[in-house]
């Protein structure tokens, strides 16, 4: 599964708690996490291991943050090779997380089998703010953190999505992108 959405969606949150559940029903995950690079230093934070604490701790887990390195379209230069890696390793699920959201921050969608985009449900003019190249690009828009005084605000941002994956031509003969 590739998951891209936009800084504070909750990707890192998201991608800890459905990882913890699927090492509980037996499945060995391996997460690779993409991070910025600084165009100054070249260094990068790599901070999404820390902020998975409790699935870094888990036998059944693997989490692997890389550095974009000037890599465009949210993945690194060797990140279709590394989840080749993980599944010959034995991982039978593997969780692509993207750098963040863009319009060309999609390169992972032809690495995995599922394209996931993870929206928040108060950021403002999502449809403007997101534009159209990922928005065609995904296979699931998860609308994350839809809870307390959030839930209102998350269902009209679903509407809108739905309303707008309608004018979009379809990737696949067999699945219509959900929301």
């Amino acid at each position: 599964l590739g998951l891209s959405g936009p800084p504070g969606a909750g990707k890192s949150t998201f991608i800890e708690c459905l990882g913890k559940m699927l090492t509980e029903r037996k499945h060995k995950v391996s997460v690779l996490a993409v991070d910025p690079s600084s165009s100054t230093s070249g260094g990068s934070l790599l901070g999404d291991k820390t902020r998975m604490t409790e699935l870094s701790r888990d036998m059944n887990a693997y989490i692997r943050p890389s550095p974009t390195n000037g890599t465009l379209g949210g993945v690194t230069r060797t990140t279709n090779e590394a989840i080749l890696l993980c599944e010959g390793g034995g991982y039978d699920v593997v969780l692509v997380e993207t750098v963040g959201v863009g319009q060309s921050e999609f390169a992972v969608a032809d690495m995995v089998d599922m394209f996931i985009l993870l929206l928040p449900p108060a950021g403002g003019d999502e449809l403007q703010g997101i534009k159209r190249g990922i928005i065609e690009m995904a296979d699931l828009v998860a609308i994350n953190k839809a809870d307390g005084d959030l839930a209102v605000p998350a269902r009209r941002i679903q509407a809108e999505y739905i309303s707008a994956m309608k004018l979009l031509r379809k990737r696949s003969k067999i699945w219509r992108p959900k929301v």
